[in-house]
């Protein structure tokens, strides 16, 4: 039986997501009704601009003043997609206080302060759900919340920008260089017109940070995760990657350690066979590689980013929360209960390819072997090519030439390979290290 008060709700931000939820909430109105076992009424819009024309939305229902919004007392849900981390933050504890559940889209927030937001919504007995603020559309959070709370998760391995997977595959396929690839993804709306959050893996770090906190029950910020962007890689990695059988993707990384006491967290770029599933995630898409003890490998794919795919999401946490609210009831709360510390970069375990710029003279492939030999770090493959003078490639340049020799190397950890690499940057044979990039995914 349906209930005919509707449950109220507050919509702070109206871009491109909030629009889009604010249209399918009125459109859908009955399928979400029937769904929830109430009518839901969008109560307020808080906005910066109220001068702006917003289709479909009731002028009426816009306001700037978004705390005295989420401090009504008749809210029961805010949904907040304004994003940054003020006035987010207190506008989300405002609304516990005052009696609304939250549903969220913000990354940042809660990579970032998480850990007090979960323990506002305890003490006020409300829900902080969250899907829409890693991978877009994809059903991840929950899952990795829900689903998957009676199995140990080992490892979350995805693709979760948008933006850089364009600009690689982009790279991988048509050969264009980074700026090129950078510049057709801004064209085609993939890429903000400052893109150094998507490039530098600002926002990979803050998704990869969350799904470490819920996969491994611990406390992860985003100052824990280690993080690389993509703006150093090169055409030519890509065409090393293609050798070895490979393609480059930027991947976080999430790992329990091998003995269970800590865990690690990373974005960063990467070499992974063409085998792997996540290699054939092309253009803008997403994908999530889960490795749990008693489900095996799980992937999860779709559209990460965009209006509409998000604002599926959001309403899918809408749903939930307001058939709580009916039941007066939570959904799950804050799982970190294991407080695994989180150990450093250099303790991560894995493959490396490095390319050196070297002299072209006997003996230099035997340096570079010693060195390695004395860091610990096994080599796998050598593959040197010779370089005339000119910088043109010339296989047995001869004696006095320049040759780039690539060198994959067996697992290592990460700090005895930054100790390999200073230790190669000091030989007089080593005219420099043109790349390093980890092999991932084997």
């Amino acid at each position: 039986m349906m209930r005919t008060r509707p449950l109220k709700v507050a919509l702070l931000g109206c871009g491109v997501v909030g629009s889009e939820v604010a249209r399918i909430m009125t459109t859908h109105a009955a399928d979400l009704a029937a769904r929830i076992g109430a009518p839901v009424e969008l109560a307020g819009v808080a906005v910066r601009r109220p001068s702006k024309v917003r289709e479909g939305i009731d002028p009426a229902l816009i306001t700037t003043d978004a705390t005295a919004l989420v401090k009504r007392g008749d809210i029961d849900v805010v949904i907040e997609v304004i994003g940054g981390i003020e006035p987010a933050r207190t506008l989300i504890t405002t609304a516990f206080e005052h009696g609304a559940s939250v549903v969220s889209a913000n990354k940042a927030l809660l990579a970032e302060d998480g850990a007090a937001l979960h323990a506002a919504a305890e003490q006020y007995g409300r829900d902080l759900y969250y899907e829409a603020a890693v991978a877009g559309a994809i059903p991840l959070v929950r899952p990795l919340r829900e689903s998957l709370a009676g199995d140990k998760v080992n490892r979350v391995l995805g693709i979760v920008n948008g933006t850089t997977n364009f600009i690689l595959d982009r790279m991988d396929t048509s050969g264009a260089g980074y700026s090129e690839a950078l510049d057709e993804a801004t064209a085609l709306g993939y890429a903000e017109a400052d893109p150094t959050a998507d490039v530098e893996g600002f926002d990979a770090a803050a998704k990869a940070a969350i799904l470490a906190g819920i996969a491994f029950h611990t406390r992860v910020r985003i100052g824990d995760v280690y993080r690389e962007g993509i703006t150093e890689v090169t055409a030519a990695d890509i065409v090393s990657a293609r050798r070895m059988g490979c393609t480059v993707k930027l991947l976080a990384i999430c790992e329990r350690a091998a003995d269970g006491n800590s865990v690690t967290a990373r974005v960063h770029p990467a070499m992974i066979p063409l085998s792997h599933p996540l290699a054939s995630v092309r253009e803008a898409y997403n994908a999530v590689f889960v490795e749990a003890e008693a489900a095996g490998q799980l992937m999860f794919y779709g559209p990460g980013a965009g209006g509409s795919p998000t604002a599926s999401a959001v309403l899918g946490d809408l749903v939930a929360v307001c058939r709580n609210k009916l039941n007066e009831a939570t959904g799950p709360g804050d799982s970190a209960y294991t407080r695994l510390p989180v150990s450093p970069m250099g303790d991560v375990v894995t493959r490396y390819h490095i390319s050196l710029d070297v002299a072209d003279k006997p003996g230099v492939l035997a340096q570079v072997a010693t060195v390695f030999a004395e860091q610990g770090v096994s080599i796998d493959t050598v593959r040197q090519q010779g370089r005339n003078p000119s910088g043109g490639d010339e296989a047995g340049a001869g004696q006095g030439g320049e040759a780039s020799l690539v060198v994959v190397t067996h697992r290592a950890a990460d700090a005895a390979l930054s100790a390999t690499v200073e230790a190669l940057r000091g030989l007089d044979t080593v005219r420099g290290v043109a790349s390093i990039m980890r092999v991932e995914g084997e």
